[in-house]
């Protein structure tokens, strides 16, 4: 069967150094987001611990594990008995290489596959180059029980060319498991205007490509910095159809998947795309082609 629409769960959760307690409450929430309706439900980026790349340490690299492996192992067990698909962010091992990493099980509990993380962040307290080699499974699209769900991760929202060719793979919603906080350094506005731009490019994607862009942040102070939630819905409009705020909460949003067929035939942008035109997209930079300097 073909669903036109679903109900999507964020799950924003605050998580603590401790697996056993976080993943116990992950199912819990879990559990509570499908009493409530939710079809697709997602958690957020590197739930299983603390964000640990806020500082160096080799000893981090115990958290991994592989995917599939125990986590995915048990979030296939809860998928299958509440008839969920669950998006379930890991920090992967693979032989001697580590990979931030979302794996996407089915409403019958079958493991679909997996993305890596694409763009690798390295600002501070965000010393995600240390922990994780970059993506290289390419941009994917999952088709599930319940819709084809678009796969990205937190810095990776930044970038228009990973939303457009996800959702040019097919994706009737682009999903975003984030990681995103305040610095104890920021000023008041400067938190304001980071927080103002995150939002608004996501829904720029949502724009520019006429579907769905869901993004579940965590949420808690952890070490000075505070993972200010937020999670969000946006519709094909760029409309913010759910919204949560900065405490731990499971956030639902029902989704129309034609609502992206109908903004589509009227913003006919991907009918006007100059594919034959953007060659320079591939280059780092291409400012040399000016004549004066600024």
């Amino acid at each position: 069967m073909k669903y036109s629409s679903t109900s999507v769960a964020l799950i924003q959760q605050h998580s603590e150094q401790t697996y056993e307690n976080n993943i116990k409450k992950a199912l819990h929430l879990i559990k509570k987001a499908v009493s409530e309706g939710g079809r697709i439900v997602c958690l957020p980026e590197l739930f299983l611990s603390d964000y640990f790349c806020k500082a160096y340490d080799e000893q981090h690299f115990d958290l991994a594990e592989p995917v599939p492996g125990p986590t995915v192992k048990t979030i296939q067990e809860a998928a299958k008995v509440y008839e969920a698909v669950i998006l379930c962010s890991i920090f992967e091992k693979d032989g001697p290489l580590h990979y931030n990493t979302l794996a996407v099980i089915d409403a019958d509990g079958s493991y679909l596959g997996k993305y890596r993380k694409m763009h690798i962040p390295d600002d501070p307290g965000f010393y995600e180059k240390y922990y994780f080699t970059p993506g290289d499974l390419g941009y994917k699209v999952f088709s599930t029980r319940y819709g084809r769900v678009g796969t990205l991760i937190c810095w990776d929202q930044w970038f228009p060319e990973a939303a457009r060719i996800t959702a040019m793979k097919g994706a009737d919603i682009l999903v975003y498991p984030t990681a995103i906080a305040a610095l104890e350094e920021e000023t008041d506005q400067q938190q304001k205007e980071y927080h103002k731009a995150w939002r608004t490019i996501q829904q720029s994607h949502a724009i520019a490509n006429g579907c769905y862009v869901a993004s579940v942040n965590r949420v808690g102070v952890e070490d000075g910095m505070k993972f200010w939630g937020g999670s969000f819905v946006a519709d094909p409009m760029g409309n913010v159809t759910a919204e949560a705020g900065s405490e731990e909460e499971v956030l639902l949003c029902d989704c129309d998947w034609n609502r992206n067929e109908q903004v589509r035939r009227e913003w006919p942008f991907f009918r006007d795309r100059r594919i034959d035109s953007y060659q320079a997209l591939t280059g780092r930079w291409t400012a040399d082609d000016l004549q004066q300097p600024y």
